[in-house]
Parts: structure tokens; sequence; C-alpha cells
């Protein structure tokens, strides 16, 4: 599903001289390659502060709980998406009220968050799923509405360029109180462990998400509020520094393949191709298809496997259908439409290494079970 390696071996002198570097002053917490990637990241999205921490999930219990958000407080979020959306709601003893997605982008609908909200409501987590923006003005227009905070969980979607109604143009996950994102390996913007960050345009909850991540410290040894031990290492800054320069390029990679997709499917009746807002570029993440009721989901992903064509099932399970819920209160609306995508969806390969060699196996061979 990602090369890895092919795309290591183009920046390897890059990455080699950043790690022999950390390596040789020792700095291996907080070290100088932090601060530097902390602060191109910053420039890269636009954004006042971008706070570095351990993984994407933290990145979430951190913003929840630099927000102050209590056990019991509502919150409204996809039941489709990876768990860890909603796994640290659990863990704070928040109470998740999953809502619906669009059929056509698979994020959210702003629709089904405005009839789940309630007077104990007290943010959204909407998700950029598979790298495609969350419509955000409607978003920001309901928590404006009702005095919500928005939590954007950007970790698919890093670097997709949100175009408001008003003409503004800005990066997903700097529109909400905070964005959070994940550099886990197989991101667009990947480090070579585990790495995520969140950001904001807020001084105090800036503030406030630094000390929750560091031992609820704003001096040292000076705990004021319950916190965290959650820090990006230097190594992986180092690592994520260099990476963030292609960013872009990597985006442009992605979108090739998926014109390649979109071109070879587009007369195939069986299937259907991702949902492109025209305004807000998608930068592909995941490419993933719908198939329609009559063809075997599971049979088409064994075929290609067979064929050493790797196909992924982003996501079998609803969140709203995870055991780990079953003793902690949560909210379902109607999931009609999330409980239909998990029986039809799948994804293709994507990364930046795809050649056109590769892309016609792959589509031929789609197509072959497809037409068989």
């Amino acid at each position: 599903m990602v090369d890895l390696v092919s795309q290591y071996e183009k920046i390897q002198p890059q990455v080699q001289s950043e790690i022999n570097s950390v390596l040789a002053n020792a700095q291996f917490i907080n070290g100088p390659a932090v601060h530097e990637f902390q602060a191109d990241l910053e420039k890269y999205l636009g954004v006042k502060h971008v706070i570095p921490c351990a993984n994407g999930t933290d990145a979430l219990q951190i913003a929840m709980m630099a927000l102050g958000l209590k056990p019991g407080d509502e919150v409204i979020t996809p039941s489709y998406t990876y768990i860890a959306t909603t796994e640290v709601m659990g863990l704070l003893r928040l109470k998740p009220v999953f809502v619906d997605c669009d059929p056509k982008t698979f994020n959210v609908s702003p629709a089904a968050i405005r009839k789940a909200i309630t007077a104990k409501t007290k943010a959204i987590v909407p998700v950029h799923l598979y790298g495609q923006s969350c419509d955000m003005d409607e978003i920001m227009k309901i928590a404006k509405e009702y005095s919500l905070f928005v939590i954007e969980d950007n970790a698919q979607a890093i670097g997709c360029d949100y175009h408001s109604a008003d003409g503004s143009v800005r990066k997903t996950g700097t529109i909400g109180d905070f964005g959070c994102t994940s550099f886990f390996p197989s991101k667009n913007l990947g480090c070579y462990g585990d790495g995520g960050a969140i950001c904001t345009n807020d001084d105090d909850l800036a503030s406030k998400a630094r000390m929750v991540a560091n031992h609820g410290q704003s001096k040292r040894y000076y705990h004021d509020v319950v916190g965290c031990n959650s820090r990006l290492d230097t190594i992986q800054a180092a690592v994520l520094k260099i990476k963030l320069a292609h960013l872009d390029e990597y985006i442009d990679e992605r979108r090739k393949a998926a014109d390649y997709y979109d071109k070879s499917f587009a007369m195939e009746s069986k299937l259907t191709t991702p949902f492109r807002d025209p305004s807000n570029k998608h930068v592909f993440h995941q490419y993933t298809l719908q198939l329609t009721d009559d063809v075997d989901r599971d049979a088409l992903v064994a075929f290609l496997g067979e064929h050493d064509v790797p196909a992924m099932i982003y996501y079998p399970v609803p969140a709203h259908k995870q055991k780990m819920f079953a003793t902690l209160e949560t909210e379902c609306g109607d999931l009609t439409t999330t409980d239909w995508l998990t029986t039809r969806v799948f994804s293709l390969p994507m990364h930046t290494e795809l050649t056109e060699e590769q892309l016609a196996f792959i589509c031929n061979k789609v197509k072959e079970f497809l037409n068989r």
C-alpha cells in the first residue's frame, strides 16, 4: 500500500546527515531539530502555534484536555473513522455522539451534526477522511451558533487547502480551535516512528496544550494541571524537517496516481471513484472506491492479493459497533450511510512512488475481476 523504501532512497543523504547530527550532539529530547521543524510547520500551515507531541492519538487527547472537557460532556464525531478519534473520548470518559457521514465525500455530515446537538454538547470533532476536507464553513457556523469547540482530526489530510465561501484559503487543521495530526510513517507527512502535533491560532489554548503535553507544567517541577508526557523526539523531528520540504511534491505525486485511477475506472459501472471537490484539493492519503451491491468485496480483495496487489478496507467496523464502547456511554444518530459504506468500500495502493506500469497492472486486475 505504501513504498517507504523507495521514498527514503531519494532523500537518504539528507536523512543520514540529519540523524548523524542528532547523534553527535546527543540532544535526543527537545533538541534543535524539534524547534526547527515546529517553526517550519507553523510557516507551512500558516498557523501561530504548533505543539509537537508523541503521536496523533496523544494530539487528540491533549487538545481535549486543554479545552477542559469533563466526564459526561458530549462530543459529536463521525463513526466512520479510525478508532483513535473516539478512543481518547473513552479514555477521558467523555460521551461520544456518533453521527453519519456524507455518501460522496465520506466526511461527517453537517446536517447530522446539527441534529445531534443537545444542552450537553461541548465539542465537534470533524475528521478530514482519506485526505479530503470536511465542509468547514458549515461546521464552524454551527459551532459558533451553539458555542461549541471544534477539534479537527487532520491526520489524513495535512497539506490540504480549504477554500472558504469568503474567498480565503486555509490549510485543514488550522480552522477550528485545535487541529491534530499524526506523523505515522504511512501518512502523507510521515516520520520513521511515531509522531504527532497539535495546531492552534489561540495563544491561551497553545499555552494550555503545551502544559498538558509536558506533565502539566509551565515551569519545571511546578505542575499546575494533570497532564501527560508526550514529546516528539529529536530524530523524528529531523526526519520530518526534511520531508516537510517535499510535502507538496508528495501530494502532487499522489494526485497524479489518483488521476490515473480515475481515468482508468471512468467507464466501470460497478464502482465509483472518489468524489473530488474542485474547490478543496484532495491530498489522497487513501484512494478509496465504492462498489455496487452485486460485487463480492472480499472475493475482489482476495483476487487482488493472489496477484500481489495489496488492497485494504478502511474501515470494516465503524466506531459505534466496536466492543470497546459496550461499557461506555455513547449516543448514536441515524448511521445508515456509515453502515453501508463499511460494507462497500476498498482502497488501492496510494503513495508517492507508484509508476505507470504499476498503476496499469493494478487497474487491469481490478477490471479483470469486475468483468469476468
